[in-house]
């Protein structure tokens, strides 16, 4: 039998704490951590990171909005509670991130590479949030693994299904039939997990400072190229391709020629480590 979810919520007065709202706040608290740990044992100052995790948040939280609302065509969506869209938020981050160390004076090589395995680890603890309130679940599926959402944001049946994700093949079914479906919030979080532990094998890399941020960005476009094949969507604009595949291989291609320009150290491109 499948397994039903329930949602992570909960009322305290006029405020209510849910699973997505605590899992965002871990994952950008485990991010800075990890990020100010990894520069404070390569030997440079880690003073910078409350100022950039500021940036990613209001950076992040804009460009998922923005995403949103240029892929819905609907401008209102900026100003609605749903509607967060990963690559939309990762690069406000990253380019709030640019900014802040623009700003400072200080190397986004330096800052990328020490901040890879965290974003890595902040990613997986993000998902859980998306589990958590049952969002951003995957197609439907025939199997003792598969969960339904009931209560999901938006719950998984077949008016759902077919009218928002454009899934027309269940249209003959009932309506408010709830469907058990691919529990793709756990992919990612098993996912995003991995990637960490393939990052901090080889944070203590030879390479010149930076290549572990395009190590961090193939493994992230990989990740999301596999899991767009389950989730349930209506953006496939581009054959079976998703936009957000097509970004995914933008990323992996950009993420492989930065680490191949940062393949070597050299005096304009120093290495991970501060000069003693």
């Amino acid at each position: 039998m499948p397994t039903t979810h329930i949602p992570f919520a909960y009322d305290f007065g006029p405020l209510q704490i849910t699973g997505f709202g605590l899992a965002m706040l871990l994952a950008f608290v485990i991010g800075q951590m990890a990020a100010s740990e990894e520069l404070d044992r390569r030997g440079w100052s880690s003073e910078i990171m409350g100022d950039i995790t500021v940036a990613a948040v209001i950076g992040g939280l804009l460009g998922a909005k923005l995403y949103y609302a240029a892929l819905t065509g609907d401008p209102s969506a900026i100003f609605s509670r749903a509607g967060f869209v990963f690559w939309g938020g990762l690069i406000g981050g990253i380019l709030g991130s640019v900014v802040v160390v623009l700003m400072k004076k200080d190397s986004f090589a330096k800052i990328s590479d020490a901040a890879a395995p965290g974003l890595a680890a902040a990613y997986a603890v993000g998902r859980t949030g998306c589990w958590a309130v049952g969002d951003d679940y995957g197609r439907p599926w025939n199997s003792p693994f598969a969960v339904s959402f009931p209560d999901g944001a938006p719950p998984s049946t077949v008016a759902n299904l077919t009218q928002q994700f454009g899934l027309k093949e269940y249209a003959d079914l009932p309506m408010n039939q709830v469907l058990a479906v691919h529990p793709t919030q756990l992919y990612e979080v098993a996912m995003g997990l991995l990637m960490f532990w393939i990052i901090w094998r080889v944070r203590d890399h030879k390479h010149a400072m930076g290549w572990l941020f395009g190590l961090y960005c193939v493994l992230q476009g990989v990740e999301r190229f596999i899991v767009e094949f389950f989730r349930a969507k209506d953006d496939r604009f581009f054959g079976v391709l998703t936009m957000a595949q097509v970004i995914a291989i933008g990323f992996v291609v950009a993420g492989v020629v930065w680490m191949q320009m940062r393949s070597r150290p050299s005096t304009s491109q120093p290495g991970i480590l501060a000069k003693a």
